[in-house]
């Protein structure tokens, strides 16, 4: 997002929206939905889908964010999370019309990111989790999104081609995003 005055605005928004107040929800909504349409049908002519396709993928965001707003870490920025929203939706609107797509490991390499602030306890969280894990898929998800190696680097290191390392990759975040579902509910 261009804007940081405007993202901190709606993040305010947010913070508010999550904590109770309805009219923060309502002004948040209203001022993302024009950028979720251009964000959606950018990415709709990215990934060659009809810009019709747009406003569908919109509608499902704004009940993803109805569903999901309180998974938002409110101590990071709000564009990215939406940014991601607008992906996964689009992709599963292709998945569910029988367009394969592939992403790139790079387009979601900023969500792969190792925050660097991240809390004792947190990192006790994600060490727990982790240890859930197979190796490799273990020793990936550590190297790539812990210590922040690239996926070269990581192939290198473990003798394994980077398409291993990106299939493990995939299979460990799928892995993991199975096991954190059961612990929320």
């Amino acid at each position: 997002m261009k804007n940081p005055a405007r993202e901190e605005e709606w993040a305010s928004w947010m913070r508010s929206a999550i904590a109770g107040d309805s009219r923060a929800y309502h002004k948040v909504l209203t001022a993302i939905t024009p950028h979720l349409r251009v964000v959606a049908q950018r990415r709709c002519d990215q990934f060659g889908a009809p810009i019709s396709e747009a406003e569908d993928v919109v509608q499902e965001v704004l009940l993803a964010i109805h569903l999901k707003r309180g998974t938002w870490d409110t101590t990071r920025p709000l564009g990215p999370w939406l940014s991601s929203l607008v992906r996964n939706k689009l992709v599963d609107s292709l998945r569910r019309r029988g367009r394969r797509i592939d992403i790139p490991l790079e387009d979601v390499s900023a969500t792969l990111e190792s925050d660097e602030r991240l809390s004792a306890s947190d990192r006790m969280d994600v060490e727990q989790i982790l240890a859930k894990l197979k190796d490799p898929q273990r020793t990936i998800v550590h190297s790539i999104s812990i210590e922040g190696t690239s996926v070269r680097e990581t192939a290198d290191r473990l003798k394994m081609t980077e398409v291993a390392v990106r299939v493990s990759l995939h299979r460990a975040l799928k892995a993991l995003a199975a096991l954190y579902s059961e612990r929320a509910s």
